[in-house]
C-alpha cells in the first residue's frame, strides 16, 4: 500500500475493512462522521474481538469545521468492591482473570455522548437510527466473520493465560481448538446483547435490563462491580489538551489518558531541525524525546482528580526548549525508567462531506482483555485495570472509584494551512511514538501520507512480557540503520517487516479545498474507504 485513497464525500480509516465499509455506508445515507463512528466501532467489537469490544473503554475527539474542537473520556472507574483488600496475597494486580476485570467498561457511553453531540451538530438533519448504526455488527456475530491472522495469531500467543478464564473457552475456541485464519467466527451471545442495546438504547448497559443482568452476574463471578457502579457511570465531555506548534495546534486527550506524552514528543522536536534531519537523526530525536516524555507522564499523570501538578505547564515553550536541549545528537541518553503498556487498541477516524472529523480509540487493554467474558452475553470485559498500583503511596494506587492510567490518545490537528488532520494507532506505549512519526513524515519532512504510514516503523520501551528496554525496529530498516544506531547507544531489538508491534496506525487529512485523503496501515486488516 504506497498511495493514500482520495475522495470528496466523506472518508473514513478502520483498521478492519468491514467496519470502513460499516462506517462509508453511513455517511452514504447521510450520516455524519460520529454516527459513522459509532456503527464502526460496533462492527469492530465483532471483527476485532481481541483488541476491543464493548466490555471496553473509548476516547473521542471531535473536531467541527468552525469552533472549538470536544473531547469525550469514556474510561471507567475501579468498582466499588476493588481496593486493596480486594487483592490479600498479591503483590500485583493480575494480568487476567476476575482481579483483572476490576473498572467499568466505558465505551458505550462514548458512543451515547458522541451521538448526543451528534445531534446538535445536524440540528435539522435526520439522524441515523441506533439499530441501523448496530445493524451489520448484528449481522456478522449472527453469519460470521472469517477469523483474521491477527486475531489467530493473538490467541495462539496467549492461549495457555486465557483458556482457563470464565466463558473464553466457550466464546473465543473451537471445540476447544483455536479458529483458524479464514474459518467463520460466529458470536451468537454477542449478537442478542448488541440487539438488546439497539432495541432499549445504549443505557440500558448501565440503567437498564441490561445492566441489572450484568451485574448480577458479576457477582456471581466475583468481579468487584456493582449494579451502583454501572449505574453511576457516565462519559465526560470536555476541551482536550492541545499545544501550539510551528505548523498549527494539534490536540489529544486529558488525563487519566498520555496525551501529554504525545504533545510533549511533539514539542519537544518541533525545538529540532526536523525537516532537514536524515533517517538516524529523525529515528534518534524522537527516541529522545520520547524518553524526556515518559519520565514526565509516569511521574505525574493519574486520575486528573488525584493529580498534584498542573501538566499543563510542561507544554510550555520555555520547558519544551529546556528539554529539546538535553537531548545529545550523538548519544542515546541512559533509560532506567519502567513502560510496559500493551499494544492492543482500535484507533479509527472519519470526516465527513461538511468537514466534521472524529478522531477515536477503543479497546480492552491486553489481548482479550482479562479473558473474562459475561455469562451469555458474548461480552469480554477488559482489564484497564491492571494498571493501578497496589501500594498505597504510588500515584497509581487503587482506589475504588479512581480512574486508570490510560494509553489511550487519539490525536487531531489543524495546520495553518487550514488542513485538518486526524491521527492515531494501537500501540500502549507506542501510540505517542507513532503519532509522532507520522506527523513528523507528512507535516514536517513532505512525505505522502500513505508514504508516511507504510515506511518502516520503531517503538523504544519494554512491551508486555518483555524484559529489557529495547529500541525495537523493523528489519526493513536494514542493517546500516541498525549499526548507526547502536553506534550511538541504543539497545536494538529487530522485528519482522510490518510487524503489529510497531502498531495499527491510520490518518484522514481535510485539505483547504475539501478533498479528504485517507491512509490505512497495511499492518493490519484495515482499509481508507471514501466516496
Amino acid at each position: 500500500m504506497i498511495y493514500s485513497n482520495m475522495s470528496s464525500l466523506g472518508m473514513v480509516v478502520t483498521p478492519h475493512h468491514l467496519a470502513s465499509g460499516t462506517a462509508l455506508t453511513i455517511l452514504k445515507e447521510g450520516g455524519n462522521a460520529i454516527e459513522a463512528i459509532v456503527a464502526a466501532a460496533a462492527t469492530m467489537s465483532v471483527v476485532y474481538p481481541h483488541m476491543n469490544g464493548l466490555g471496553g473503554d473509548g476516547f473521542w475527539l471531535i473536531v467541527p469545521p468552525q469552533g472549538k474542537p470536544i473531547a469525550i473520556d469514556a474510561s471507567g472507574a475501579a468498582g466499588s468492591l476493588a481496593n486493596i483488600n480486594f487483592y490479600n496475597n498479591c503483590s500485583v494486580i493480575p494480568n487476567r482473570g476476575i482481579k483483572a476485570a476490576l473498572t467499568v467498561a466505558g465505551t458505550l457511553s462514548g458512543w451515547k455522548e458522541a451521538l448526543c453531540i451528534s445531534s446538535e451538530f445536524k440540528k435539522k438533519s435526520k439522524l441515523i437510527s441506533l439499530s441501523s448504526l448496530l445493524n451489520d455488527a448484528i449481522i456478522y456475530a449472527i453469519d460470521g466473520i472469517p477469523v483474521t491472522t491477527s486475531q489467530f495469531n493473538a490467541t495462539k500467543m496467549k492461549i495457555i493465560e486465557l483458556k482457563k478464564q470464565p466463558g473464553f473457552a466457550k466464546t473465543f475456541l473451537s471445540k476447544g481448538e483455536i479458529p483458524k485464519v479464514g474459518s467463520r467466527f460466529l458470536q451468537p451471545e454477542l449478537a442478542r446483547t448488541l440487539k438488546q442495546i439497539s432495541e432499549e438504547g445504549i443505557d440500558t448497559f448501565y440503567r437498564g435490563n441490561l445492566s441489572r443482568y450484568l451485574a448480577k452476574q458479576m457477582s456471581k463471578l466475583k468481579i468487584p462491580i456493582t449494579l451502583q457502579d454501572l449505574e453511576q457511570h457516565h462519559a465526560l465531555r470536555y476541551t482536550p489538551f492541545h499545544i501550539s506548534h510551528s505548523k498549527g495546534i494539534i490536540w489529544n486527550t486529558m488525563p487519566p489518558t498520555q496525551g501529554l506524552a504525545s504533545l510533549l514528543i511533539l514539542g519537544i522536536i518541533d525545538q529540532l531541525d526536523m525537516v532537514n534531519a536524515d533517517k538516524i537523526q529523525t529515528i534518534h530525536r524522537i527516541v529522545e524525546a520520547t524518553k524526556k516524555a515518559f519520565v514526565l507522564r509516569n511521574k505525574y499523570i493519574t486520575d486528573p482528580r488525584y493529580m498534584i501538578k498542573n501538566i499543563q505547564t510542561f507544554l510550555s515553550k520555555e520547558n519544551l526548549i529546556n528539554l529539546a536541549n538535553q537531548i545529545d545528537d550523538k548519544k542515546a541518553s541512559i533509560w532506567n525508567h519502567r513502560g510496559y503498556y500493551p499494544n492492543d487498541t482500535v484507533w479509527m477516524g472519519a470526516i465527513d462531506k461538511e468537514g466534521l472529523a472524529v478522531s477515536f480509540i477503543q479497546s480492552i487493554y491486553h489481548e482479550f482483555g482479562s479473558g473474562v467474558v459475561i455469562p451469555n452475553t458474548g461480552i469480554i470485559w477488559h482489564n484497564r485495570g491492571v494498571a493501578f498500583s497496589l501500594n498505597p503511596k504510588h500515584i497509581l494506587s487503587l482506589i475504588p472509584g479512581k480512574k486508570p492510567f490510560h494509553t489511550l490518545s487519539p490525536a487531531a490537528a489543524r495546520l495553518h494551512d487550514n488542513r485538518i488532520i486526524v491521527y492515531g494507532s494501537m500501540g500502549g506505549d507506542g501510540q505517542p511514538q507513532i503519532q509522532a512519526t507520522i506527523f513528523a513524515r507528512y507535516v514536517i519532512q513532505n512525505i505522502q501520507l500513505q508514504k508516511s504510514i507504510t515506511m518502516p516503523r520503531w517503538i523504544f520501551g519494554r512491551t508486555w512480557g518483555d524484559s529489557s528496554d529495547s529500541l525495537k525496529i523493523e528489519k526493513r530498516f536494514g542493517l546500516n540503520t541498525v549499526k548507526k544506531l547502536e553506534y550511538l547507544g541504543h539497545k536494538i531489538e529487530i522485528l519482522p517487516a510490518f510487524s503489529e508491534e510497531v502498531g495499527h496506525a491510520g490518518a484522514i487529512v481535510r485539505h483547504n479545498n475539501g478533498i479528504l485523503e485517507g491512509a490505512s496501515d497495511p499492518r493490519c486488516n484495515g482499509s481508507a474507504s471514501g466516496f
